[in-house]
């Protein structure tokens, strides 16, 4: 089993040192996902761990066993499947292809195998780990503070990102899915946004207008999340640059006279 891709497209994958992550990747298979596709049920067994290239995944949260609500978007940011890396085998939230298109997916066994070969892999999947955390802390402030249309802003921001393109595709009824909320407040916000000329919104299709004027609309979690991710992503570079810092001015430090 091994993965066609000469170099990794998802962002997780492609921060990995060259000698970790071919080893890797070789454990993976791409995978095509298809909008709609249910990956995860709540508390079932984990068989694979999914990271997004082009496409990217909704989790969400059963509430009273009749509505569901959003509390996290995988792109090719992350990965879906982290309780694994806590040596947890079964999903407490339900994964919801949100953008149609490809990822790699690894058996939950192979994945297991690697984070206790690859200390590099531990580290970047923890480091992930703890940006889900933060994200679903603020998916749950932003419930409960911000107005309907703030979040729609924010939720269409995040799609944007992980869609890579201005224009997608989600329906009303999706949106209510996802905002936990009912299609006419998903009306009345997208009808508001569009009277600010910030977004196109006809049958499904969303074109994203104004970028400046989404970001403003939005709350506050949009940039939250946006800062946390960047800290993520830098974190490796920030860490090799700090070693190698050390090693110069350890090299450059006069020899005590006891020592000569």
């Amino acid at each position: 089993m091994s993965s066609t891709l000469h170099a990794p497209q998802n962002r997780l994958l492609a921060a990995l040192p060259r000698r970790d992550a071919k080893p890797v990747l070789d454990g993976c298979e791409p995978v095509e996902l298809k909008f709609g596709q249910v990956l995860y049920e709540p508390d079932t067994r984990i068989r694979y761990a999914y990271f997004p290239t082009d496409s990217f995944i909704s989790l969400m949260i059963p509430v009273d066993g009749t509505a569901n609500l959003e509390v996290g978007l995988i792109g090719n940011e992350g990965m879906l499947g982290s309780p694994l890396v806590l040596g947890v085998t079964a999903s407490p939230l339900r994964a919801l292809v949100h953008g149609a298109g490809s990822a790699l997916r690894m058996n939950a066994g192979v994945l297991l195998h690697e984070l206790g070969q690859r200390l590099a892999l531990r580290r970047a999947l923890h480091r992930y780990l703890h940006v889900r955390m933060i994200q679903l802390s603020q998916a749950a402030a932003c419930t409960r503070f911000h107005v309907v249309e703030q979040r729609l802003a924010r939720l269409m921001l995040m799609t944007q990102d992980r869609a890579q393109m201005d224009e997608f595709h989600v329906t009303h009824e999706f949106l209510a899915y996802m905002l936990g909320v009912r299609r006419v407040g998903v009306t009345k916000a997208a009808h508001a946004l569009q009277a600010r000329h910030l977004i196109r919104y006809h049958r499904g299709a969303v074109t994203i207008l104004d970028r400046a004027g989404m970001e403003a609309a939005s709350c506050g979690c949009y940039q939250a999340d946006q800062d946390t991710y960047e800290g993520l992503l830098s974190a490796p570079k920030a860490v090799a640059n700090s070693v190698e810092r050390s090693v110069r001015e350890a090299n450059a430090e006069p020899i005590p006279a006891f020592a000569r």
